[in-house]
Order: structure tokens, then sequence, then C-alpha cells
């Protein structure tokens, strides 16, 4: 083999070396910023495919019905606590800041944040679900017939422990 032909070699070896390199550095880093969607079900006992349950600390997404009658508000602040509930189980949720005018009790919303304990988290967002139209279709498929069901009381006795 040549001069000029392992010069070359070498160069396209280096070439992708460095993009591969550099693929590998920007999907890790992408990673930290990516929120995946759970049902509170979901974050209880696991994804269906995988039974993989989030980790506290993790960043998420969790998309259900809000309890009618859970939904706290402090008086001193704009911290609010309400409950996300879907089928199978039901979450805590704190949010601090002013709520969507769509948000009410038995209403869906999607609240984006980190999972602070086995069923708590501390959302960043929230948005409120008004119109099937516009929903997505993770969310679609996830509350699918679940709006009409709330836990029962042994689901919810669960979800507390």
């Amino acid at each position: 083999m040549s001069v000029a032909r392992k010069t070359r070699l070498y160069a396209i070896g280096a070439v992708v070396c460095g993009l591969a390199l550099t693929m590998g550095l920007t999907l890790y880093a992408l990673r930290s910023n990516i929120d995946l969607f759970y049902t509170p079900s979901e974050i209880l006992y696991g994804k269906n495919e995988t039974q993989e349950i989030p980790v506290v600390g993790q960043r998420l997404r969790v998309g259900g019905m809000v309890m009618p009658g859970s939904v706290r508000r402090d008086s001193q602040s704009l911290q609010v606590h309400f409950t996300v509930y879907d089928a199978q189980g039901s979450v805590e949720v704190t949010y601090q800041g002013i709520l969507p005018d769509l948000f009410r009790e038995g209403q869906g919303v999607v609240a984006q944040g980190v999972l602070e304990s086995e069923n708590r988290i501390a959302a960043k967002e929230v948005l409120a679900r008004h119109d099937e139209k516009y929903t997505p279709p993770e969310v679609k498929a996830a509350m699918d017939g679940q709006h009409q069901h709330q836990p029962s009381p042994a689901a919810k006795e669960g979800a507390r422990l």
C-alpha cells in the first residue's frame, strides 16, 4: 500500500471516529432533556411493555384526570396541590404558578415536572386538555375511557403507600 493511500485511509478513519464521537456526545447531552410521558398507573406500577418505573428525580410528563375534590390552593401563595388519576391509580401534583383557564376538577391535564417521591410530582408546567381534536395521540390512548372511572379505594390506598 502506498503512502498516499495510507494517509487517505487514516484521514477517513479519523473523520469517521470524529463523527461517531460527536454523535455519541450529542445523544448523551440530549438524554437529560427528554421528558417521558407516563400515566399515574405507569408511575406506580411501571410501563406495560417494560415494567420500568420512573426514578425519583426523573423529569417526566404525567397525563390523567384531575380528581374531583382534590384541588387545594395555598391562601398565601400561588401553590396548588391536586391529584391526577387514571383507571388504576393516582399521583399527587404540586404546582407553583397560575393554572390554565381550562383547569378544573374532572378535566384532563398534562403536568410536566420532576418526580419527588414514588407518587408525588413537582410540576413546572400544567396544561389543561380542552378538546379531543387537540389531544396528542399518546395522551388520548393513555386516557381513553379513563375520564369516567375514578380509581377504586384499593388503588388509592396502593398509591399512597
